[in-house]
């Protein structure tokens, strides 16, 4: 096979990029959570200081993105980051967490769809009841739906990028003018005014701590801007425009989960609202109340409204992952960091269609687990991410202190330094006990069968990367040889400096 057949095609534009941020920033979380878990844990107020806190932290996350996109306008994203600044080991922990961050979210957008049919067809795909897991009724019905809707969006990522662009834009229009609609409805309603958005903080805590639970999980809120870098070797622009696209995409995303949260919120006194969704839940029956919003704004035409938002959500989100998701593993595939059999690209379509095949196979266990299991995984998304956000504002930082000719370098600095806070401040929050964010015990034990499957992949393919000299290592995860890396060496002789530019 030719050197040109093993390229990806270059036929992302950045309106395309744009909307593959966006659409996969804003999925599932925007409409279910805010009556799941941001009124109820932390109230109005505190759920948009976090929004916002969060927001403008990871906008510097994505500045220090942007660097490395121009450094190294390569697939893989952070891990290839992780190993221009600390080696293959480094890159390997980097990137196999980030896999499990964005196969989590695809798994979390699918599982979605089983929600949005009960509300918009009540009972239809509920036959052939198969078992319950914490609370919520799997049927074969909702699995056969779920299972479709991963192999179509397998199918269109299998036959490469140039449709999916497209259509990535078109889901994203429908995802802006849904919201949009929602919230001018739900404002618009007799029983809409101000005073139903009190109290401002949740009661049961003081109003940092309710700040800080959605600080924490803003890797996982936010997580779809890094979909940017996974898909630059694909670009039709140059790399240096990738920033403003991130930063615009997480500022539109801000909004747009504001939007939905205070359409919740004002409709009618959310205490009112969340004690709806109590007893429709204690009476067997399926609690949304973004959907409730919907039908009270508009009627039976409200389910039209939010079914084109959140199609746009999931569906955006489903897509953008799917392509962050393949890419990744490629990278890794292509540093022997994963086995060879990850990178095989189609002669025909220049997709990483094996690597495609596998993400499919992950997310087909997700129709079988239900809703309440999905919600587990939002934590271990959100660590997941945020290891990468950290791998790359690091690797970052050490590539503008290596290297001359920086402009600007004060700044840059100060970019990078305020990414790794945000992201530590993160996984602090969901891994210390005690934390007002400490992850479930479920979330636990679902990242240590990642972490075992981890440990196997690292050393049963360990041998393959450690033959490789560094040049060729750096070539096959960079594509050149003469992009210096700042780690270093496993051989004294062949040590790897940091280059004048």
């Amino acid at each position: 096979m030719s050197q040109e057949q093993l390229e990806l095609n270059k036929s992302l534009s950045p309106a395309q990029v744009w909307a593959l941020a966006l659409g996969s920033i804003v999925g599932w979380g925007c409409f279910v959570l805010p009556g799941d878990m941001f009124l109820p844990q932390a109230g109005v107020l505190g759920t948009l200081i976090g929004f916002t806190v969060g927001a403008f932290l990871i906008c510097f996350v994505a500045v220090c993105y942007s660097y490395m996109i121009k450094y190294a306008p390569v697939a893989g994203g952070a891990f290839a980051y992780a190993y221009v600044g600390f080696g293959p080991s480094a890159a390997f922990i980097c990137g196999w967490a980030l896999v499990l961050g964005y196969i989590a979210i695809i798994g979390i957008d699918v599982a979605a769809l089983a929600l949005i049919f009960r509300f918009l067809f009540p009972g239809v795909f509920e036959f052939g009841p198969l078992y319950s897991i914490a609370g919520w009724d799997v049927y074969t019905g909702e699995v056969l739906l779920m299972t479709a809707a991963t192999l179509l969006f397998g199918w269109m990522n299998y036959r490469g990028t140039t449709f999916a662009g497209k259509f990535q834009v078109v889901l994203t229009f429908l995802l802006v003018v849904g919201i949009c609609s929602l919230f001018t409805g739900a404002a618009s309603l007799e029983t809409a005014q101000p005073a139903n958005l009190l109290p401002l903080f949740a009661e049961h805590r003081s109003a940092f701590s309710c700040v800080l639970i959605i600080f924490a999980i803003s890797p996982f809120l936010f997580a779809g801007f890094d979909t940017v870098p996974q898909a630059a070797e694909e670009f039709t622009f140059e790399p240096s425009r990738a920033r403003n696209l991130m930063i615009i995409a997480i500022l539109c995303g801000l909004v747009l989960y504001a939007l939905v949260t205070l359409a919740v919120g004002i409709a009618i006194p959310y205490p009112d609202m969340l004690a709806k969704m109590d007893a429709m839940r204690a009476a067997g029956g399926t609690a949304w109340a973004t959907g409730e919003v919907a039908s009270m704004a508009f009627g039976k035409l409200g389910a039209v409204i939010l079914a084109c938002a959140v199609m746009g959500a999931v569906c955006t989100g489903i897509n953008g992952f799917y392509i962050a998701t393949s890419r990744l593993l490629l990278s890794m595939s292509r540093g022997r960091i994963l086995p060879a059999w990850f990178g095989d690209i189609h002669p025909k379509y220049r997709s990483p269609y094996k690597a495609i095949l596998f993400t499919i196979a992950i997310v087909l266990l997700t129709p079988f687990a239900g809703r309440s299991v999905i919600v587990w995984i939002v934590d271990m998304s959100s660590v997941g991410t945020g290891i990468g956000y950290l791998f790359s504002c690091l690797a970052a930082r050490r590539v503008i202190l290596g290297s001359m000719g920086i402009e600007n370098r004060a700044l840059s600095l100060f970019c990078c330094t305020m990414g790794t806070i945000a992201s530590v401040l993160c996984i602090v929050l969901l891994l210390i006990p005690g934390s007002p964010a400490y992850i479930s015990e479920a979330s636990r034990w679902c990242m240590v069968s990642w972490v075992g499957m981890g440990v196997f992949f690292y050393f049963s393919n360990r041998g393959e990367w450690a033959k490789l000299s560094e040049s060729d290592l750096r070539e096959s995860i960079l594509g050149r040889k003469d992009i210096p890396v700042f780690f270093k060496s496993r051989s004294p002789e062949v040590e790897v400096q940091a280059q004048a530019d």
